[in-house]
């Protein structure tokens, strides 16, 4: 059915409004003081708590998709479930509403890598919803939000000036192992199937390149992230301290 006609489309509104709603309401919340002297941070902290919401939901349902239907760990193409069509569906409304806050905020220039990293997401994410075709992948892609439950801790700490805090500390660790169980290896295992197997089909070449892409993006961010916290006097003061992807 063409993408204009899917029924499927109400979902994704409905997802995307989801989240514009939870961001109004999120935005009535107190502030930390060291945010709200800052327009820049307030915006920061209220996206990043869309996000952590998002994170929280997704990788737990994630999980729970897995758990119902293990086939979908090795028929990625094939292997189909209402949960996992519907996670599918409620993530890319999230990367839809981000894309949207990014742009009408006017940090589109500043925020330029997410952008990027989410037009390649639901590039990959609508070969699932409108062709109903590698659901599975979708599935253990967004395991990786697992890890951004840990990741956007760390942000929002960052943003707060706490991280001299020992939750900070502990957080980082924590976050560093997340990060090669719920990204890395999941990345890793996704792209050596693409090559092996998907990468000679039509859509699978076209998912193959938006991965290829997203491993190249992964990669950087991973060393950001050492550099940031276990190699600090690597990093330079005043780098990315207008970026909303902060180190």
């Amino acid at each position: 059915m063409l993408p204009l006609l899917h029924p499927a489309l109400p979902l994704l509104l409905g997802a995307t409004l989801t989240f514009r709603a939870l961001r109004r309401a999120l935005c009535r919340l107190p502030l930390p003081a060291h945010v709200r002297t800052d327009p820049l941070r307030t915006w920061r902290w209220h996206n990043l708590l869309v996000s952590f919401a998002h994170s929280i939901v997704s990788g737990i349902w994630a999980l729970l998709c897995l758990w119902q239907t293990p086939e979908m760990l090795v028929e990625i193409e094939t292997a189909w479930s209402l949960s996992g069509y519907l996670l599918v569906c409620f993530s890319a409304g999230y990367f839809i509403h981000d894309t949207v806050d990014i742009v009408v905020s006017h940090q589109a220039r500043a925020s330029w890598e997410y952008l990027v990293h989410h037009v390649m997401a639901m590039g990959a994410f609508f070969s699932g919803i409108f062709w109903s075709s590698f659901v599975g992948g979708g599935v253990l892609t967004l395991l990786v939000e697992v890890s951004n439950i840990f990741l956007t801790i760390r942000m929002m700490m960052k943003i707060n000036n706490a991280q001299d805090l020992l939750l900070y500390r502990i957080n980082k660790y924590v976050n560093l192992v997340m990060y090669f169980l719920f990204r890395l290896a999941p990345q890793a295992y996704l792209t050596n199937f693409f090559l092996q197997y998907a990468g000679q089909r039509t859509l699978g070449t076209f998912l193959l390149g938006i991965l290829l892409m997203l491993d190249v993006m992964i990669l950087i961010y991973f060393s950001r992230l050492l550099r940031s916290d276990f190699c600090p006097g690597l990093v330079p003061g005043q780098q990315h301290k207008d970026k909303f992807l902060t180190e």
